[in-house]
């Protein structure tokens, strides 16, 4: 089976069994939905197969129940994990004109308008207004590209090319 990454167990919250979880996917309401299958690649052992049975918002993070996990001890010993989810699942999912899935983003090329090459997107952070593509720029420190059609002004998935108009104040 081909996985995609949705995000990271980072802790427990609680007692309860809840684990705390930085989400790294275009649709967390849909990924972290009660009844979802997801899997645990915790850093010591094998992937675990998890069914959320509660999921809500807390900060930054997605506080998670599994369900058969009803204390901290069921869950303790996956932090920290990478989550992912089965890679069919992406499609579901429905993408609405100049969106994307954040695999399709992450990895590519990043030009300005002149064609000069300023490096690969490594991740993604979601904050809430607009996304902030973050490029890996090689000895230099990262550059933070908000998403707006002002920055953005092209994204080529077939030649794997985001064009970009660095603003004042970006670089």
């Amino acid at each position: 089976m081909d996985y995609l990454e949705i995000g990271t167990l980072v802790n427990t919250q609680g007692i309860k069994g809840e684990v705390r979880v930085l989400p790294k996917t275009d649709f967390p309401e849909v990924r972290f939905q009660p009844g979802e299958t997801i899997y645990a690649f915790p850093k010591q052992g094998q992937p675990v197969e998890l069914e959320i049975d509660q999921a809500r918002k807390h900060k930054n993070f997605i506080l998670l129940h599994f369900k058969g996990h009803p204390s901290i001890n069921d869950v303790e010993y996956l932090k920290p994990a990478t989550l992912k989810i089965d890679a069919a699942k992406q499609t579901e999912a429905p993408l609405q004109p100049g969106e994307y899935y954040y695999s399709q983003i992450i990895g590519l090329r990043v030009v300005d308008e002149t064609g000069r090459e300023l490096g690969t997107i490594k991740d993604i952070m979601d904050l809430g207004s607009n996304d902030v593509w973050v490029v890996d720029r090689p000895g230099q420190t990262d550059l933070l590209l908000p998403k707006i059609d002002d920055v953005i002004k092209n994204v080529d998935l077939k030649n794997q090319v985001v064009t970009v108009e660095l603003l004042e104040g970006l670089e």
